[in-house]
């Protein structure tokens, strides 16, 4: 993937994924330094799933950084059904400055930014959410003063968000865990690129089904919906089988004195994570939520400071003849 994207954390190297997050740590801490950043830039934003953080994260990040956000609902676009996404790409580069999308399919954004010779943001997909995983580290840091050797425990299901997380503390130099029931671990593809990354940042991950052993001496300790959008229907049968993964009192007990806990939102109270432990004073899921604002500034700035719409070759004047 092109550097001009942001696709996956996988993408990147471990230097550029810190560039991000000291970019982000710089823009929270002196907004009014960069509220003029991009002016004149416009980011078209692609909505074919809904959204509560995203949409006004980059909302908000645009308007804070002097640009422009433009909106575009699942009826205005209709990917690949009123029109091909590498015609939407060759529409939009000339006149956005940047895309960023939320959708289902992993292969539409790879598609889109393969088209668009301008840089394209992924928002979310069924196979990573690359922005949490930067609100995610960014939240650790703040937290806990460093990433490298934070054990940080995934308890649910083996989704996108686990995926990023994975990815992401692979570049930062984690000790991540994954678990997983039986059957809902990431990919074998996922996780090997985690592990090979690994060799290269001191960082360790690791799959197990026991939320026990995951939860033992634990830094971090993250949980997601048992069943994402576009899995309803599978609901009811994923609480039978998720049920023992619920990070409650007892489970949370487990991890260090200190731990925190995180959830990307929304939580299904009762299931996943009990009240207890999400309104606790070790949860920053709201404080991880608002994160999401500052990496995602910061990954507009680094894509978007520079980028322009493509010259075009030029066009010959119409001569225009005046009735007699």
């Amino acid at each position: 993937m092109a550097a001009k994207d942001f696709v996956c954390t996988r993408d990147f190297t471990p230097q550029q994924i810190r560039q991000f997050l000291h970019v982000a740590t710089q823009v929270k801490a002196y907004p009014n330094v960069y509220q003029t950043a991009l002016k004149g830039k416009t980011l078209a934003m692609i909505f074919e799933k809904p959204s509560l953080r995203t949409r006004v994260t980059f909302d908000v990040g645009m308007e804070e950084l002097g640009g422009h956000p433009l909106y575009l609902s699942p009826a205005e676009i209709s990917l690949g059904k009123r029109e091909s996404v590498r015609d939407v790409a060759r529409n939009l580069e000339r006149m956005v400055h940047g895309i960023m999308i939320r959708t289902f399919a992993h292969e539409v954004v790879t598609e889109m930014a393969r088209f668009a010779s301008i840089p394209v943001i992924n928002g979310l997909t069924d196979y990573c959410h690359p922005c949490q995983a930067m609100a995610d580290y960014l939240t650790m840091l703040e937290v806990k003063g460093h990433i490298s050797d934070l054990k940080v425990a995934y308890i649910g299901d083996g989704n996108n968000v686990a995926r990023s997380l994975m990815f992401a503390g692979a570049q930062l130099g984690a000790d991540v865990w994954v678990c997983t029931p039986p059957g809902y671990q990431p990919d074998a593809d996922a996780v090997a690129w985690a592990q090979n990354r690994c060799n290269d940042t001191n960082a360790h991950v690791t799959l197990t089904h026991d939320p026990a052993i995951a939860a033992f001496d634990a830094d971090v300790v993250y949980t997601d919906v048992w069943a994402s959008m576009g899995q309803e229907a599978e609901a009811e049968e994923r609480k039978k089988i998720f049920a023992p993964y619920q990070v409650n009192g007892r489970l949370f007990g487990r991890a260090k004195s200190d731990a925190i806990f995180l959830h990307c939102l929304p939580a299904h109270r009762g299931d996943e994570v009990t009240d207890e432990v999400i309104d606790s004073p070790r949860s920053f899921v709201f404080h991880q939520a608002e994160n999401r604002l500052h990496a995602q500034k910061a990954i507009l700035l680094e894509l978007m400071k520079w980028s322009r719409m493509p010259e075009h070759e030029a066009v010959r004047e119409p001569v225009m003849e005046l009735a007699r």
